[in-house]
């Protein structure tokens, strides 16, 4: 079985779901957004590329009142 995957960065990521980066990396990065499920660090590195399908997936299932608001 073959698993596609969508790698996102974080700007690439806020666009998507109409968040600030600073909102993903400040609030929801470790919170909601666990690393090995929803996001990963390529080769060991500093750099984080977010899991689209899952990230989709859970924001589709979960309850409106677990995602905070975006920051302006």
């Amino acid at each position: 079985m073959n698993v596609q995957h969508t790698y996102l960065t974080t700007d690439e990521l806020a666009a998507r779901i109409k968040y600030d980066p600073r909102t993903i990396r400040n609030s929801l990065k470790d919170s909601v957004l666990i690393e090995g499920i929803h996001y990963i660090r390529p080769f060991g590195g500093r750099k984080i590329l977010y899991i689209w399908e899952q990230i989709e997936q859970d924001m589709a299932s979960c309850a409106p009142a677990m995602l905070p608001m975006a920051t302006a």
